[in-house]
């Protein structure tokens, strides 16, 4: 099964906003959303630091700040 696997912080505004998007996306393909606070793992704020929202899908970046719909469904595919 694929792992989609959002990199973001508490209090994030943009990042609570595409998580909100993903979700349901995420629920209708049947898979699930892994969050990783990047603030409490020091090798993620070092990766991501204030480039926060990051969605990974098989460790491969989808986008960051915004919800890229396009990326998201093209890697999707490749993946199934």
């Amino acid at each position: 099964m694929s792992r989609l696997r959002l990199y973001s912080r508490e209090g994030c505004g943009l990042c609570e906003e595409l998580l909100q998007e993903l979700a349901p996306w995420a629920a209708a393909h049947g898979t699930a959303i892994e969050q990783v606070d990047v603030d409490a793992d020091t090798d993620s704020r070092r990766r991501y630091g204030h480039r926060v929202p990051v969605l990974t899908l098989d460790g491969e970046t989808v986008c960051s700040g915004r919800l890229d719909w396009h990326a998201l469904e093209r890697l999707w595919a490749a993946t199934g």
